[in-house]
């Protein structure tokens, strides 16, 4: 099979923009068939044995579909890492990113941190692997999630312990047992479906995405109250949360008891993170 960059590139025009069809075949050509950089942008044809030429027909035609590109790869990018992915897990996002690189500046050496809704094991595994010394665990509903997680951090050589568990019904047996929690639970409400693209809204889990329209809330009031049980004096919270329920989160967290609370912004301007804190000294003093 004989195909040029080009003719790639026109084929994912139909279903995709110009950027983003030719960056979809940049990665076939060149990360997944082994194309040159430089025969890519020159517009070399590619000649593609048996296999080569039924991979590329299987990427495009999942493409078409909408399925995202990590999936068909395999693997997503989170902090320098690459992060096993199939469907059944959400994809790592690049705010995501943005809460860690945070974490990352303020916990203290040692600290005993839990990952709630854990998905691919991103956070945890990057947190157990940067922050000396931590004690990291992460929870998930999703037992598919977990498998995920678990082969992340086998192959990245992490020490995370994965428990299997609803954050929504799971009561807390033992206090100040942490030093900090974060958590970037499903918080897309029902309402907002008809805005999400369709690689998302056909391919990732729903799960890990979607929250009822009359209680958007429901998974930071939740894990809110865990925090206020296992947080020890001084312990932090770290959420990422839907843009349009900023100040209705940091409202929340406050009557919950929880001080220091703030909101900030993610690179594109909204607000995409709140952290608090629970009362009493401060970690890592």
């Amino acid at each position: 099979m004989r195909i040029s960059p080009a003719e790639l590139r026109n084929r994912l025009r139909t279903c995709y923009s110009a950027t983003e069809a030719a960056a979809m075949a940049r990665i076939i050509c060149c990360e997944m068939l082994g194309q040159r950089a430089t025969d890519f942008v020159l517009n070399e044809p590619l000649e593609t044995d048996g296999t080569q030429a039924r991979l590329l027909e299987d990427a495009v035609g999942r493409l078409l579909r909408f399925e995202p590109m990590q999936y068909i790869q395999g693997k997503a990018r989170f902090l320098g890492r690459d992060f096993h992915v199939e469907p059944g897990v959400l994809i790592p996002r690049p705010e995501t990113e943005e809460l860690v690189e945070r974490m990352l500046r303020e916990i203290p050496a040692n600290a005993r941190i839990a990952d709630i809704g854990t998905g691919s094991g991103c956070i945890a595994i990057t947190l157990a692997l940067e922050v000396p010394g931590a004690q990291v665990e992460a929870w998930d509903i999703s037992e598919t999630a977990l498998r995920i997680a678990r082969q992340n951090a086998k192959a990245l050589q992490a020490e995370v312990d994965f428990v299997h568990r609803d954050a929504l019904t799971w009561p807390p047996r033992e206090k100040g047992t942490l030093d900090v929690i974060v958590s970037n639970p499903p918080y897309v409400t029902e309402a907002e479906r008809t805005a999400m693209e369709p690689n998302v809204l056909l391919h990732e889990p729903e799960g890990a995405l979607f929250v009822p329209n009359e209680d958007p809330l429901r998974f930071y009031r939740c894990i809110g109250l865990l925090g206020r049980e296992m947080l020890a004096p001084g312990g932090r919270l770290y959420f990422e949360i839907n843009r349009a329920y900023g100040k209705e989160t940091a409202d929340l967290l406050r009557r919950q008891g929880y001080t220091n609370v703030q909101t900030d912004k993610d690179l594109s301007g909204n607000d995409r993170f709140v952290t608090a804190t629970q009362p009493g000294q401060i970690i890592g003093h």
